[in-house]
């Protein structure tokens, strides 16, 4: 159905091209209409009781009312209070209306999956936002031809578990299985694969059919694509999968940094790629990558989220990346840039003043725009190195780069060592590296990157080791954890997981 294709793209060039009526209100105005609308549609909630939502719409100083009466969650204080009841079948806890649908989400940092609400109102948030991420493709240079072009989307199961009152899964399977009918043309692997639950097998039709399609873009997490497209091409013996896929021309990614895995990545490729970055979480469309040449996605603040913005230091949070109840947060308009700050989100999905877990740093105010630079769970500071996860990702890319190398995966823990600590890095890769290479070159860039980290390795940080691991260990170890599919990537920082890491590495020997 090319004449589809060709409707879109003219569409989204149309839609691209129209001047806006007025002009757009200041990033703060839009943050304030939505958490009037958050508030006032809440607001006969038993949360918006609780916390008499009724009053904090009459106060004229609404960000600082809402933030002295409604405590800072995290999720085991959202579901330990209010989610629970909200599983169990009850209307009306959080937000209106009985919730039908549980996005689980692991993340890399707990043990157990969390169950975040999806509400209607936060999937038709996800569809305005994705509709938005399309017409800014106008924007960028791609093929005239893209939107004829099939799209490969490898994401959890569309066949949803029924547990009595709600459907629970992947958030990616749960909205593509409602995904349009004028884009169902479009969409790889087709409802029959998506339906598939068991990941392997998924994998696997993927492959057999994968020489019947057209695929112009491929949208998903980094690790698991470089793992289907190398199966591919060794499927059917080719050089790259641009022998397969001529057409194949943007990379969507999420979830985690691309740096460490875009050199190994593009070893898969036979031409040049557009990458394009997403912020989709379980609990919202947060942003998207609008400019091929910028690193930063915009932020979107207009439609169903309230952001608050935490200063990630050690006032704020612990060495294990809880927050202090107590944090002061920033509304959009008190944020500087280039400073690093936890996300606190109130949603359409009933979320309020909860703790994502994701740090961003603020490029770009005007605008605005951030880029995601790490974990809160996923920071390494046993002496005051404070180590980001922007700083390892960096550290490793630096790495690749000078010894022309790739590293897909790696994780680092902090040990004792000797009355004082060490930092034991695992690196994983297929390509020949020399530990001790390894460790200088790592030490080194850290010590350019991060003037803390280079204090603490005179003091107190006494040791650096690396151990070079085949690829296949990491992902083998996240089977063995049950953490194999789109949503589970592997954790960059072993903290609570570092005594299962190290025996599974035992019992390799």
């Amino acid at each position: 159905m090319p004449i589809i294709g060709s409707l879109i793209k003219s569409a989204i060039e149309l839609k691209s091209k129209m001047p806006t009526e007025k002009r757009k209100p200041s990033p703060i105005a839009q943050q304030k209409k939505v958490l009037t609308k958050l508030l006032r549609k809440a607001q006969l909630t038993a949360f918006g009781e609780n916390y008499k939502f009724s009053e904090l719409l009459k106060n004229a100083e609404l960000f600082e009312a809402f933030q002295q009466t409604v405590p800072i969650h995290d999720y085991n204080k959202m579901h330990n209070d209010w989610w629970y009841r909200t599983l169990a079948g009850e209307a009306y806890v959080c937000w209106p209306g009985r919730v039908k649908y549980f996005a689980l989400s692991s993340g890399t940092s707990e043990a157990s999956s969390k169950y975040i609400p999806v509400t209607p109102e936060m999937l038709r948030a996800i569809k305005r936002t994705s509709v938005r991420q399309l017409v800014a493709l106008a924007r960028y240079d791609i093929p005239s031809d893209f939107f004829k072009r099939g799209i490969l989307m490898l994401g959890g199961s569309t066949h949803l578990q029924y547990n009595g009152t709600y459907y629970e899964g992947d958030l990616s399977g749960i909205t593509t299985s409602s995904i349009p009918f004028w884009f169902q043309h479009h969409y790889k692997p087709g409802k029959r694969i998506s339906r598939e639950r068991n990941w392997e097998t998924k994998l696997e039709e993927i492959i057999r059919k994968a020489p019947e399609w057209d695929i112009g873009a491929i949208v998903g997490v980094p690790a698991w694509f470089q793992i289907l497209l190398t199966r591919i091409i060794e499927k059917y013996n080719l050089n790259n999968i641009h022998e397969l896929w001529p057409n194949l021309s943007i990379f969507t990614h999420g979830g985690v940094s691309f740096a460490p895995y875009q050199k190994s990545f593009e070893k898969l490729l036979g031409k040049p790629m557009t990458y394009i970055e997403t912020y989709l979480a379980s609990e919202g469309f947060i942003a998207f990558q609008t400019e091929s040449e910028s690193r930063s996605m915009s932020l979107v603040l207009d439609n169903g989220i309230f952001y608050e913005f935490v200063p990630f230091n050690d006032n704020n949070f612990d060495t294990e990346g809880n927050i202090d109840p107590k944090s002061k947060t920033f509304t959009i308009d008190q944020i500087e840039e280039g400073k690093e700050y936890a996300l606190l989100l109130s949603s359409v999905s009933g979320a309020w003043r909860y703790l994502i877990g994701d740090v961003v740093k603020i490029s770009n105010l005007a605008s605005p725009q951030i880029q995601i630079v790490g974990r809160t769970k996923h920071y390494l500071s046993i002496c005051g190195e404070h180590l980001s996860q922007e700083n390892m990702n960096r550290a490793i890319e630096l790495f690749e780069h000078d010894f022309n190398i790739s590293i897909p995966e790696f994780t680092v823990a902090g040990l004792p060592h000797d009355n004082m600590f060490k930092h034991k890095w695992w690196i994983g890769s297929d390509d020949p590296i020399d530990a001790e290479v390894a460790v200088k070159a790592i030490d080194e860039n850290l010590k350019q990157l991060n003037d803390d980290y280079r204090v603490e390795r005179i003091a107190a940080i006494r040791k650096v080791e690396v151990e070079v691991l085949p690829l296949n260990v990491f992902y083998d170890w996240m089977a063995a954890q049950g953490k194999v599919g789109a949503s589970h990537k592997f954790p960059r920082v072993m903290k609570k997981h570092l005594p299962d890491w190290l025996e599974y590495l035992d019992k390799r020997k």
